[in-house]
This record gives structure tokens, sequence and C-alpha cells, in this order.
């Protein structure tokens, strides 16, 4: 799953909902260095990836693209499932998606000084091009989908994948319907634990 939904699964807890959003950009132990709710949100990511990935209708949606996106599959499989959140956000969440976001934005500008200039940047991006939103129109996608291809080491080819998700919208979507409350339930037991 990509920003929105980390930030979604989190609740209404901030700081582990910030920990869950840049955990890909904290490495090995170097989570252990922020505050214990930032460090439980890292940790809930990395559970949330590996269930994730070990997901049969995940796996499903990420075979339909490896033939010509290989390693990059998943990468864009998370981005088209932060779209059918968005694009369905009324069936997950009472808040509007406009409000949650620009709520969140708010928030997270509090933290963002206590990150390196890397994690920093990634925020910037996020709040100033209002990704949350943008994930919920192709068109929007299309445009964060292009710029991540501009950054990308290798060719990605991530600037195509918007008409990829069109090709195959209907599985794509059957997929994360079945996936998504499966996570979800997941995630709760992760973060109430009995």
């Amino acid at each position: 799953m990509n920003f929105l939904a980390h930030v979604y699964l989190s609740g209404t807890n901030t700081s582990l909902a910030v920990g869950n959003l840049i955990a890909d950009r904290i490495k090995g132990t170097a989570y252990k260095s922020y505050s214990s709710e930032i460090q439980k949100g890292v940790l809930l990511h990395r559970h949330i990836d590996d269930f994730t990935d070990s997901h049969p209708y995940f796996k499903k949606s990420v075979s339909l693209l490896f033939p010509k996106y290989r390693h990059y599959s998943r990468v864009i499989i998370d981005m088209y499932y932060d779209h059918f959140l968005a694009a369905n956000w009324n069936n997950f969440h009472p808040e509007p998606l406009q409000d949650f976001s620009e709520n969140f934005y708010l928030q997270l500008e509090s933290y963002s000084q206590i990150f390196p200039p890397e994690i920093q940047r990634m925020l910037n991006y996020l709040i100033r091009d209002n990704w949350f939103v943008a994930y919920e129109s192709i068109e929007g996608l299309d445009n964060i989908l292009k710029k991540m291809a501009n950054r990308t080491r290798f060719e990605s080819k991530m600037e195509e994948a918007s008409k990829d998700l069109e090709t195959h919208y209907a599985e794509l979507k059957e997929n994360f319907s079945i996936f998504m409350p499966d996570l979800i339930s997941f995630t709760h037991e992760k973060t109430n634990p009995q």
C-alpha cells in the first residue's frame, strides 16, 4: 500500500500515522531514534507491507503488470490501490478526503523538522502536490507516477502505468475490494491487541 493507505490504517493516532508514512525512508533500526509512537508506526508499516506482499489478491494484481514493469510492479500496484481507496473514500472514512488530507498535512508539518532532509523533501512534495486527493483521479495518479518515473534509478516505465490501470481497471478494482477488508482486519488486530 502507498502513502494514503498507510495513514488511513493508522487511525486517529497522528504519531503512529507519521511513522507509518515515512517508514520506507527509515532503514534497519534507525527508527529507534524517534518517539515510541513513531517507532510503532514504522513497525506497523513493515507488518502491513509483509501482509500485503503475501496476500493472494495483491499478488494477482502484481502478476498482471510484472511482464512489463518487473520489480516496479509492486510499487505501481501500491499506487493503484491508493487510487481505489481515494476514489471510494466515502466507503472507508466518514470525513471527506479533502478535509482528511488537509487536517493530516497540518499535523504533519509540525513533525517535519525532526526528520532528515530527504524525508522532509518527500513530505513537502506530498503536501505541495496534495497526493492524497490526487490519487482520487486517474489523471492525478498519472501525474504522480510520471514524477516518480523521473526519480527512479533505473527505467521504470511508470509514466505509462495509468494506461494499464485503465486497461485492467475492473479486475484490479475487484482484487482491491477483496484485499482491503482483509488488510483492515489485520491492521486492527495489530493496533488493538486483545
